[in-house]
């Protein structure tokens, strides 16, 4: 498992990478993807709400049990089932790592706690994307605690290509173009699969010293 900024830095970009740029169209967007890391006694991981799904994934690599919400565009036969702005929504309680793994491509956002092993908070409303520019993204929409044993496994997860006791994260993405499907009328359909193309721009900053700066071209 990586993130989904790992998965468009490694040429991996799949399905589940471009389900979190549907809502971007063209522009710059500065600070996005926001991560920050503490490592001392233990480790302290902080995330943007893009990171909800892939804090959760990692999380159900421990023994961990999960509450809180699951929103979908398709039914996934959990228990409190309820409808809001076309989603399927589930209000869930002690749900087991098995389970969060059979969901998960289907969710559309996990914004699940979890207690175990590590310890997952995640805020449980999503904030709004706003325009082009420079976002005020909260580092702590997702908050992860764990041990220093699991230092490696999230070395490798969030910030695989650096090493440091307090790490900042940050990227700017620019999408120069709207790929759209042909022959395609539904509106809702090509909103869903019109591809974005462009460049992330990764931005690190190791100990209070800007680390390095890297560029990407993508299409997801």
């Amino acid at each position: 498992m990586g993130c989904f900024i790992k998965k468009i830095l490694q040429d991996r970009a799949d399905e589940e990478v471009h389900k979190h740029f549907v809502r971007f169209g063209k522009g710059e967007y500065k600070g996005r993807a926001a991560l920050s890391i503490w490592k001392t006694s233990k480790i302290r991981v902080g995330g943007g709400f893009d990171y909800a799904n892939d804090f959760v994934l990692l999380a159900s690599e421990f023994n961990v049990k999960f509450s809180g919400l699951i929103s979908s565009k398709e039914p996934l036969g959990l228990e409190g089932e309820r409808k809001k702005a076309g989603l399927f929504v589930y209000e869930v309680s002690n749900l087991g790592k098995e389970k969060i793994r059979e969901i998960a491509n289907k969710s559309y956002y996990m914004l699940l706690d979890g207690e175990g092993e590590v310890s997952l908070k995640i805020k449980k409303k999503l904030p709004k994307l706003g325009k082009s520019g420079e976002a005020k993204v909260d580092d702590k929409f997702c908050v992860l605690e764990a041990d220093l044993k699991f230092w490696p496994r999230i070395k490798e997860a969030f910030c695989w290509d650096v090493e440091g006791k307090k790490i900042k994260i940050k990227h700017t993405y620019i999408i120069t173009d709207l790929i759209m499907p042909k022959d395609e009328k539904d509106f809702a359909v090509i909103r869903e699969k019109t591809r974005r193309k462009g460049k992330i721009i990764r931005k690190i900053e190791v100990d209070g010293k800007e680390e390095q700066v890297r560029e990407k071209e993508f299409e997801v």
